[in-house]
């Protein structure tokens, strides 16, 4: 790409790949504008994909934009070009949750450009993973990874990873009771086959990976009660390999930082081998939340916790249309 004019052929293909964020329920809770005059794109909320019990303050839907805002920048920088981003620009606005301005070029000092390749390989993958340790020198860099977006990640262990997984633990079994969890489920899951045929959103059923039977992974079970034709159980990890993603406070810009920290260290999981979930039930439940809070400080939001580990990709879900959510305007 030039510093000239994006063609729209261009700029579906920049969003094409920020809309391969993930996000709650893969709901895609994302709208996106390029204003050709400015070179600037838009990131709108779509609050009509919002979740009204398990995200009710949207917090969730907006890590999930936050993701696609870091996927359009590596995009951007993939090209050659500078996505200069502006984080609630408007506050009069409560749609407009970024501008990312095209300034190339772009020098990719801190490593975008090379996440690139990530982007449509980076699939949520619900199966098993083995018990080997995340090498030190990688928990390091992606650790570094969060920072550099406004973040932090950790990693808990012993009794800290069990109280997580207690955590975890306490908020499934509260969702699998629950009418409004069910209700979500029931929204933005595919079971049957012609929903899993023509759905462009949410979680098909052969994306559910297979029921747990055993081990300590936090799986959410998407069937719920519903019963899945074919499918299998397994035993997961004992010691699952979990990274908190946190921030220093808990306002729309935070969450926003938050998703693009996720993003980031998701993308630069993948180039390294790893599979990853994320595993939002406890913070559905502000009595939950708390006390995934740092426990030595007693400071901090935790935003999303993430299972990582080696085992099988997960399979691609389903894209909304690049023409269902991109509006081009001179």
């Amino acid at each position: 790409m030039s510093r000239q004019v994006l063609s729209e052929d261009q700029v579906t293909a920049l969003v094409h790949d920020a809309a391969a964020a993930p996000s709650m329920h893969n709901a895609q809770p994302w709208r996106f504008r390029y204003l050709r005059r400015d070179r600037t794109f838009e990131l709108r909320a779509d609050f009509e994909r919002a979740m009204p019990h398990s995200d009710p303050d949207t917090r969730g839907l907006h890590l999930g934009c936050g993701a696609a805002l870091m996927n359009l920048r590596v995009a951007l920088v993939h090209e050659g070009l500078h996505p200069d981003a502006a984080l609630l620009p408007d506050l009069a606005e409560r749609g407009l949750l970024a501008t990312v301005r095209v300034a190339g070029p772009a020098s990719d000092e801190g490593g975008l450009g090379a996440l690139w390749a990530a982007i449509h390989q980076r699939h949520s993958s619900r199966y098993p993973f083995d018990e080997r340790e995340i090498p030190e020198a990688v928990r390091d860099v992606l650790a570094e990874a969060a920072r550099v977006e406004g973040a932090e990640l950790t990693f808990p262990t012993s009794w800290r990873l069990w109280e997580v997984l207690e955590l975890v633990q306490e908020a499934e079994a509260r969702n699998l009771t629950d009418p409004g969890s069910d209700q979500d489920l029931a929204r933005w899951t595919r079971i049957d086959a012609p929903s899993t045929g023509t759905a462009d959103d949410g979680v098909p059923h052969y994306a559910f990976g297979p029921r747990k039977r055993g081990g300590r992974a936090p799986m959410r079970d998407f069937a719920g009660s519903r019963q899945v034709a074919g499918r299998e159980a397994a035993d997961f990890e004992q010691a699952p390999r979990l990274a908190l993603v946190s921030t220093v406070d808990d306002r729309p810009e935070d969450w926003l930082r938050a998703g693009q920290a996720m993003e980031r260290v998701l993308l630069l999981a993948t180039l390294h081998g790893l599979s990853g979930s994320l595993a939002t039930q406890p913070l559905e439940w502000t009595d939950l939340r708390w006390p995934l809070r740092d426990p030595l400080t007693g400071t901090g939001y935790t935003q999303i916790v993430l299972r990582l580990g080696y085992g099988p990709k997960g399979p691609g879900t389903p894209r909304r249309p690049v023409s269902q959510v991109l509006d081009i305007q001179p």
